[in-house]
């Protein structure tokens, strides 16, 4: 199904994300996958994403990446064709629509308070580490403060186990990210990492003030959500975001 963020926007701008219910995937994609590279039928994703278009009235199909957990952002415009390599895109041109596929990682989607710009972040830890969020604000060319920030369904803290090459990543970056890992209760070697509280972090770091947290787990609700870190094969959902026309 679809639904709106708990988030206010400018009138102009339309965010949308999905959860697994809905659709016409089988197991182990149950039900509303909307990706192609994960193993499903083509045929069915294919189904979905026209019941995704129709039913959310997007003003064009969205625009698929190939997300391969990097630091590239791309802009959005009338003349890009072809499945990119880069895991954000943004845009100022209205009725293009921005988004990315998850089932963990985070999706976090931008707009200007003025309405003149969006963006759609896919954000897991190794992109988060190599900056992905603050390379697409750069990007966007528009000062922090006049952003909006909506951080969607993601693995939470609790179930999101990390080893200590990923406490180091991190806390090699800056100090403060250490109290955004706890030690694992029964596993000494292994840590708990909050991955929106990184980002969140690294958002008020680079002057962002408007930032909504979803507070979802994709890990904790099943029913809800496909989660990779629980169940491997599966599906993806996505978030979604433009200017109006």
């Amino acid at each position: 199904m679809i639904f709106e963020p708990d988030w206010q926007l400018p009138n102009n701008i339309k965010a949308l994300f999905t959860d697994r219910s809905g659709g016409i995937s089988q197991k182990p994609f149950d039900s509303f996958n909307l990706a192609m590279h994960v193993g499903d039928n083509p045929e069915d994703v294919e189904i979905n994403r026209q019941q995704l278009a129709q039913t959310a009235g997007l003003p064009n199909s969205p625009y698929w990446l190939e997300q391969q957990h990097t630091d590239r952002a791309i802009e959005l415009l009338p003349n890009r064709s072809g499945l990119q390599i880069a895991d954000a895109s943004w845009t100022k041109t209205p009725g293009l629509v921005a988004s990315v596929m998850t089932a963990d990682c985070l999706p976090i989607l931008v707009a200007a308070k003025d309405g003149s710009a969006v963006a759609a972040i896919h954000a897991g830890w190794k992109g988060l580490a190599k900056g992905i969020i603050s390379n697409t604000i750069e990007q966007m060319q528009i000062p922090a403060e006049q952003l909006t920030v909506w951080i969607g369904p993601a693995i939470s803290a609790a179930h999101f186990e990390v080893g200590q090459d990923v406490y180091q990543e991190f806390t090699s970056l800056c100090s403060v990210n250490q109290s955004f890992f706890q030690p694992h209760p029964q596993r000494p070697e292994k840590y708990l990492c909050d991955l929106a509280a990184i980002a969140g972090f690294e958002l008020q770091s680079i002057g962002v003030e408007a930032i909504q947290l979803s507070r979802l787990c994709s890990y904790a609700d099943k029913n809800r959500f496909y989660s990779y870190r629980r169940d491997g094969k599966t599906g993806r959902m996505v978030s979604l975001i433009w200017i109006t026309e």
